[in-house]
């Protein structure tokens, strides 16, 4: 699958509209109950970026993206204001913020994940485009620093150096920011440009992309 590691215009995307969906079948039963089956095993998130279109530089900016783009062929990173830290929106990311695992001595590699929830059914996110320079990592609630590790900004791994991998049962935790990987929802940008010195697109539709 084509991706660019090119980052959606931040002005535009702060304006956009949306969230996570999932799928999920309801059947009702004579009863009156029902029977609900969950199609599909994690959310994918959707937005529309058309609100966030102010001015003609970003309308400007927006189609110079979607070309380069061409359109739905390629994925991007997409800043998702209300969930791009593995914290709360309103804090700063610290070392101790997701549990990644735990060391068994040998173990040198850990994937970046997000879990929300924690009192009935958690959901594990994996998060596969972080912020390059942004992940913190702690080791038995110690912060390591950034010599004994590096991350894969376009994986989501973490691994540790030869000499360092976490003891047996120690928990390796993670604080970071990150992007989510997106795409297009449309081969067409209608563009207004009835204005005189401004012009808007009515709907910009993203959509999240598995990798």
């Amino acid at each position: 699958m084509a991706f660019h590691e090119a980052l959606f215009p931040l002005d535009v995307a702060r304006g956009a509209r949306g969230g996570p969906e999932r799928r999920t079948d309801v059947v009702p039963l004579g009863s009156g109950r029902e029977e609900r089956n969950q199609r599909w095993s994690r959310s994918r998130r959707r937005w529309d970026a058309g609100y966030g279109v102010k001015s003609l530089a970003a309308l400007a900016q927006v189609v110079e993206f979607f070309e380069e783009r061409r359109g739905r062929l390629h994925g991007f990173r997409w800043r998702d204001r209300l969930d791009c830290k593995s914290c709360a929106p309103h804090l700063a990311p610290a070392a101790r913020d997701q549990t990644l695992g735990a060391g068994d001595g040998a173990r040198r590699e850990f994937q970046l994940i997000k879990r929300y929830g924690g009192a009935f059914a958690p959901y594990v996110r994996e998060i596969s485009k972080p912020v390059a320079g942004s992940v913190r990592i702690a080791v038995a609630g110690v912060e390591a620093p950034a010599s004994r590790f590096e991350v894969d900004p376009a994986s989501g791994l973490v691994r540790f150096a030869q000499a360092h991998a976490p003891a047996a049962g120690a928990a390796v935790t993670a604080g970071f920011l990150f992007d989510t990987p997106a795409r297009f929802d449309v081969d067409y940008l209608e563009v207004d440009l009835s204005a005189f010195d401004a012009g808007e697109i009515p709907s910009i539709p993203l959509i999240e992309i598995i990798l």
